[in-house]
């Protein structure tokens, strides 16, 4: 069981600012993410982005935007739970919470922070039978979490952008075999990228399929073979111990719907403007994942909803102490 003073459930830039807004009020906080890293949409969707309406930056990279709040929010020691998914939220006697992830993590909080985006990205699956009969552990995996998993394992790839490219390389030096399988004849990911790719299949180093598709999978409790069709339209047979396919993420509200929340038609949360608390006590949600009269979704909008919102959390974590409000510019900002 993880402990902490407040668990926000997304790591993008408003989940990991209010990290610090919540560090000068001396609350702890734990983020869960379904990503394997931190940043959202920044860092897995557009990393090399130019954003224009950060204050103070006339123009900064999405991935470097990300990594500076990483840097902000150092002194304050946040913990991380990645690549997990909530799933539940149970309300203790105390009114604290205990939150479960689809991989069992348990945290226990004293309040919810949801700021969560346009809600989970979850994979884009490969429309083949069996998938979650090998999923979990079993040879089917939809992002590396940790590539020590492949070492010496023989590895399907599958897609053909950045997380394609980028994964195929680094493993390549890593797994006993590696296969990537691409339905085109060029990729959407970097030219350097792809450059390194095909270089690699041209030194023996990978094994590149072209113009195929996956069409079966095959195992007795673990994966054993995928199947794809060439460009001959010949179904050919790998041995595998994982297929990971990479066709990209899609946000969807997922298990979110299921807390009892007042959602609107647009599957976003309603707040009140006081403080951006939902209708359940001790639960708030910052950024796009909120709405109200007049929202705004842009990344400044989350920023300051999360400093109005970690005033008010202050209450239900310290709920026998007086919150007075001091600039940082006067107190500082202390590591605990």
């Amino acid at each position: 069981m993880i402990e902490t003073d407040i668990c926000i459930v997304g790591a993008g830039p408003v989940g990991l600012f209010a990290v610090f807004e919540a560090g000068l009020l001396k609350m702890r906080c734990h983020l869960v993410d379904a990503l394997p890293q931190v940043g959202g949409q920044l860092s897995e969707i557009y990393p090399q982005k130019p954003i224009y309406d950060i204050p103070g930056f006339p123009s900064i990279n999405a991935q470097e935007l990300v990594d500076n709040l990483m840097e902000q929010i150092k002194p304050f020691h946040p913990t991380f739970t990645l690549g997990e998914r909530v799933e539940t939220i149970e309300r203790n006697e105390d009114k604290s919470f205990t939150i479960g992830t689809n991989e069992g993590t348990q945290i226990h909080a004293k309040v919810i922070v949801i700021a969560a985006g346009l809600g989970s990205f979850e994979p884009r699956k490969p429309a083949i039978e069996r998938l979650e009969e090998f999923e979990h552990g079993k040879g089917v995996a939809y992002m590396v979490k940790n590539p020590e998993t492949f070492r010496d394992k023989e590895i399907v790839l599958a897609g053909g952008g950045d997380s394609a490219l980028d994964w195929t390389i680094h493993l390549a030096g890593i797994s006993k075999k590696v296969t990537l399988i691409h339905r085109g004849e060029t990729f959407r990911g970097a030219p350097d990228s792809a450059e390194k790719v095909f270089n690699l299949a041209k030194e023996g180093k990978i094994n590149l399929i072209l113009k195929a598709n996956l069409t079966k999978i095959d195992g007795n409790g673990v994966l054993k073979e995928v199947h794809y069709e060439d460009e001959n339209k010949a179904i050919q047979t790998i041995n595998a111990d994982y297929l990971i396919p990479l066709f990209g993420l899609s946000p969807k509200l997922g298990p979110i719907a299921d807390w009892n929340l007042d959602i609107d038609k647009k599957n976003q949360i309603k707040v009140d403007t006081t403080d951006y608390s939902t209708n359940i006590e001790g639960i708030y949600a910052i950024g796009d994942i909120n709405t109200y009269t007049g929202k705004l979704k842009l990344i400044l909008c989350g920023f300051h909803e999360g400093a109005i919102m970690m005033q008010s959390a202050f209450k239900h974590v310290f709920p026998d102490k007086h919150l007075s409000f001091k600039y940082t510019t006067v107190n500082g900002v202390h590591e605990f």
